[in-house]
């Protein structure tokens, strides 16, 4: 790692600070991710987030999903658990309904909330229950960050044990800000929200910037257009998810996995070409990279 004008950048050598797998050990070790995504016609983004958080070494994945969901996503990944909800469950707001919630984020080690949930009425009310009863890390991207736009009074839920992961259209809508004024300055952005709110801020564009909730900020300057790929957001996500599993603290969690992220993307576009690679490829790739 090397340090600039107090921000910190991964290079090759930092590969090394990925653990080795404890003989003896068994899926327990290595985390609990529950991923709470996906709406009906949107399970793919369930899919990625799960299939990153496994490729990167988490031990055993949940996913939380509509029903209608559950044939998809058994058949793409059946290593995972699924289990399944009616959205008018959530809607309802009822009393069984937010115990089902609470005992699964205390199956949990590390919680993903967003990818692919939609913009229904009920997402408010599964984003205010899962905000208010996590206590283990939780990544919140896509329409978990849209919801929280939408309805402000949700930050007061934020705690310390919150990672976000906007691109820069969703912090323009998280922070009420031009597009234009987010690009121009994305250190700004990124350190004035975790200045603001106390949670880890993950400002995804063609160089991301993470500003960690330890004070620490990070520049991710691996990453390439091959990225540009719908799903390489959920990817990261779950990639955030299995480096919480693995051990890592929050903020070199969420640099470490922006990093990693980026080199998949170069990894699997020698195979496929930039314009070429699918979302899953940059995954698939994943392991080549921790096996360096």
């Amino acid at each position: 790692m090397n340090e600039q004008n107090g921000i910190l950048r991964y290079d090759m050598q930092d590969i090394d600070r990925i653990p080795v797998r404890r003989p003896g050990a068994n899926k327990g070790d290595y985390g609990h991710v529950l991923v709470i995504a996906g709406s009906k016609g949107m399970c793919g983004a369930a899919f990625f987030a799960a299939l990153a958080a496994y490729r990167t070494g988490a031990g055993l994945v949940r996913i939380f999903t509509p029903e209608d969901n559950r044939n998809v996503l058994q058949t793409l990944i059946p290593e995972a658990i699924t289990d399944t909800y009616d959205p008018s469950e959530a809607s309802e707001g009822k009393e069984a309904w937010k115990n089902r919630i609470a005992d699964l984020l205390e199956w949990a080690d590390a919680v993903i909330l967003g990818p692919g949930l939609g913009r229904n009425e009920y997402v408010r009310s599964l984003t205010e229950n899962v905000l208010s009863t996590a206590y283990v890390p939780l990544i919140i991207d896509a329409d978990g960050l849209n919801t929280i736009a939408e309805y402000p009074y949700l930050t007061n839920y934020y705690t310390e044990n919150i990672i976000i992961t906007p691109h820069v259209g969703e912090m323009a809508r998280l922070t009420g800000k031009e597009i234009r004024d987010i690009s121009a300055d994305l250190y700004a952005a990124a350190d004035g929200y975790r200045n603001t709110y106390g949670v880890t801020c993950v400002l995804k564009s063609d160089r991301s910037i993470i500003a960690a909730n330890d004070g620490k900020t990070y520049e991710t300057v691996s990453g390439s257009a091959a990225l540009a790929k719908a799903g390489s957001g959920d990817i990261l996500t779950g990639m955030i998810a299995g480096m919480l599993c693995l051990g890592f603290e929050q903020g070199e969690a969420a640099s470490f996995a922006s990093f990693l992220h980026g080199l998949a993307g170069r990894e699997a576009a020698k195979r496929f070409s930039e314009h070429g690679i699918l979302a899953r490829d940059i995954a698939d790739a994943i392991p080549s990279v921790m096996r360096r």
